[in-house]
């Protein structure tokens, strides 16, 4: 049966009827490969129905965990037993290697949280720029570390050509500090740090959004019905 576009979305889980009109508004819609328009309806059981570029799903099957990735293991879903490196697929339970991927990465040196999922446009909505969602972590410098040195990293700074967006920075002891960012270039945080001759002996992601469970290392567990909620409802997924 047709129904309007926003009620699809709304009942699909995918946003709010406001924020559907909004997508459609900025052709990020599409109804059999062509942008929808407001007041458009279609039949999900018939047409073929995107969302940011991903297929519309049900999104009763969507699978939603964390880890706390140690340090050492490489943020990789690709099965190569003839790499020298161990990789987060390697940590998952057989039943789920391939079935879900980690949303981003960090590198092989830092540990902390990592979201795993098969919700395509939920990973698009944390990893896509245009959406400056907040990822914070604990940082340990090798040296003591400056105010002004903190204030430059907060203010941005140059990395691949451009000034790194603010940041928001709180400092805990003269080595030790939380960063909380909106971007997500490659090693962006050590980066950072380099820049300002500041270089790292420590760096956890601690957050994730709304996401800031206390895990042990290598922990993995299916995300609370609360914890879900509120991440969809942070990107606009549910309400």
């Amino acid at each position: 049966m047709e129904e309007r576009l926003q009620k699809i979305l709304s009942a699909q889980g995918i946003c709010s009827r406001r924020k559907a009109e909004e997508y459609i508004e900025a052709g990020l819609v599409k109804v059999n490969g062509e942008v929808a328009t407001i007041g458009q309806k279609a039949d999900p059981e018939v047409d073929n129905i995107e969302v940011d570029g991903q297929v519309l799903e049900d999104r009763a099957e969507m699978l939603y965990y964390l880890m706390n990735k140690p340090v050492g293991i490489i943020t990789s879903n690709v099965d190569n037993p003839d790499h020298p490196d161990r990789t987060v697929r390697d940590l998952l339970p057989k039943n789920l290697q391939g079935k879900i991927y980690p949303v981003g990465r960090l590198d092989k040196e830092t540990s902390g949280l990592l979201l795993f999922t098969n919700d395509g446009v939920l990973a698009y909505r944390l990893t896509h720029p245009s959406f400056d969602h907040e990822k914070e972590y604990a940082v340990e410098t090798t040296d003591p570390i400056t105010d002004r040195q903190l204030e430059k990293l907060q203010n941005g700074v140059m990395i691949d050509g451009e000034k790194t967006k603010p940041a928001v920075i709180k400092k805990i002891t003269d080595k030790k500090f939380t960063i909380a960012l909106t971007q997500g270039k490659n090693r962006q945080i050590r980066r950072m740090c380099q820049k300002i001759g500041a270089p790292l002996r420590f760096l956890e992601r601690t957050r994730i959004m709304t996401l800031s469970p206390l895990l042990k290392d290598n922990e993995f567990r299916l995300l609370t019905d609360a914890e879900k909620s509120d991440l969809l409802k942070s990107v606009d997924l549910e309400g």
